[in-house]
């Protein structure tokens, strides 16, 4: 064998052992390197979630996204998620916020969907109370009573008395994946505790019709309070004495006459 032959060999055998040590030691840094101090873990939807509905473990996954690009209420761990009641539709890829779910702490779930300050009340409902069937969970409406204002008369009159109340559900179904109308027998909605009041009241005194409300408008009619009239000051009439009249009377040369006094003043009067 030359000597060429052996250069060569030699020269190959170098070189490979040289690139054997660069990989080896590139794929020792990338095995090592420490995360990004600029990614995060956080909670996505592998699959829509709807209204109502319990977070399971196969729905949601974790990736990693840039800080800056995470909500403040975002979760970092599947097991965080799980269990809780999504309180809006969440569609396949969103990130999972707590501001989106509620807990479950036992009970139906849908009450967990209702707001700690509020209330859920059934309304038996027919084709007509219902909004002809188009009511579903998550609309917002109005509550118009009707009320007789004699006995054995025709008359009546109606006024709104409950405005922008979300509907929790509708018969014993809280989900939202329906898009066709249907009649139901009742409506749950949501309200305080004086607007439940007014309800029930209602609900004796006449009947009730619900109003469907378009989602962007969140108005409420506010009752004009007329403004309180200034008490006006009480006028002082003070009496004043007339003044006192003095007359006198004197015979004289001149045939006598009459002093009439007034005040600060007098005139005589000659008979």
């Amino acid at each position: 064998m030359s000597s060429r032959t052996l250069s060569l060999i030699g020269v190959s055998l170098v070189m490979g052992l040289g690139a054997a040590w660069m990989a080896d030691t590139w794929l020792s840094a990338r095995l090592n390197a420490s995360p990004d101090d600029h990614l995060r873990s956080v909670v996505v939807a592998t699959v829509e979630i709807p209204f109502g509905q319990m977070v399971e473990a196969q729905q949601v996954t974790t990736v990693r996204m840039p800080m800056d690009t995470i909500p403040d209420d975002a979760f970092d761990s599947s097991e965080k998620a799980v269990g809780k009641i999504a309180t809006f539709d969440i569609l396949r890829g969103d990130i999972v916020r707590g501001a989106r779910l509620s807990e479950h702490l036992g009970g139906s779930t849908l009450a967990s969907l209702i707001a700690p300050d509020k209330r859920a009340i059934s309304v038996r409902v027919d084709d007509v109370v219902g909004v002809g069937g188009f009511l579903l969970p998550g609309n917002r409406v109005d509550v118009l009573a009707t009320k007789t204002t004699s006995a054995g008369s025709n008359s009546a009159t109606s006024r709104t008395i409950l405005e922008n109340l979300r509907v929790l559900a509708v018969d014993q179904t809280a989900g939202t994946d329906k898009t066709q109308p249907v009649v139901v027998r009742a409506v749950t909605l949501e309200m305080s505790a004086s607007e439940a009041e007014a309800l029930v009241t209602a609900q004796t005194e006449g009947k009730l019709q619900l109003a469907l409300r378009n989602p962007l408008n969140l108005e409420k009619k506010t009752a004009a309070v007329a403004p309180v009239a200034p008490v006006a000051p009480a006028m002082v009439v003070a009496a004043v004495a007339a003044p006192k009249r003095v007359v006198q009377r004197s015979n004289g040369e001149d045939g006598g006459s009459i002093t009439v006094i007034r005040g600060t003043e007098s005139s005589v009067v000659k008979r």
